[in-house]
């Protein structure tokens, strides 16, 4: 593993946000303007980048598995990481039924139904909140990045130190 990162599910969690979004917004688009010339294009993008959602989330929740399992945390980050997860797999479970409702439809060539497009806003939603959560454990836990010099520390140093130090930190 690359010395910086302690686990490569920091860089595997974009995809499913990303894929997802895109579903939604080629989903919406397709569906709400049926008439449109563009409109069968965009919903047939939408879903390949749920199936790409899907996939990419199993991805993802198994080097989630892996960090859950293998950062350094406290009791705090502890129960910051299970909420995290939790939301996590009630977002893949989304993405996952509604794949499989999407197979399922495209045999028989359906439109996505108002039901279908009302839950993929939520299981847009579920993948959001994850990402929220997962993004406290970094930004508020410090879970999974190295250790920054602490504020005094800094202080200390003088104003040309050896390493090039030559700014002052009050402006």
């Amino acid at each position: 593993m690359i010395e910086i990162i302690p686990n490569w599910h920091p860089a595997l969690v974009h995809f499913p946000i990303a894929f997802t979004t895109a579903a939604l917004a080629f989903t919406a688009v397709g569906t709400l303007f049926g008439n449109w010339s563009y409109a069968a294009q965009c919903r047939m993008t939408g879903r390949w980048m749920l199936w790409g959602a899907a996939l990419s989330a199993l991805v993802a929740a198994a080097f989630g598995w892996f960090a859950f399992n293998g950062v350094a945390h406290d009791e705090v980050s502890h129960a910051a990481m299970t909420l995290h997860r939790n939301w996590a797999l009630g977002a893949l479970a989304a993405l996952l039924a509604l794949t499989a409702w999407d197979v399922w439809r495209g045999r028989f060539r359906k439109m996505p139904s108002s039901s279908f497009l009302g839950l993929l806003v939520a299981a847009w939603l579920l993948v959001t909140s994850t990402a929220w959560h997962g993004a406290e454990l970094v930004y508020r836990h410090g879970l999974g990045v190295m250790a920054l010099p602490e504020a005094h520390a800094v202080q200390d140093m003088a104003p040309h130190d050896e390493v090039g130090h030559e700014h002052d930190h009050a402006h």
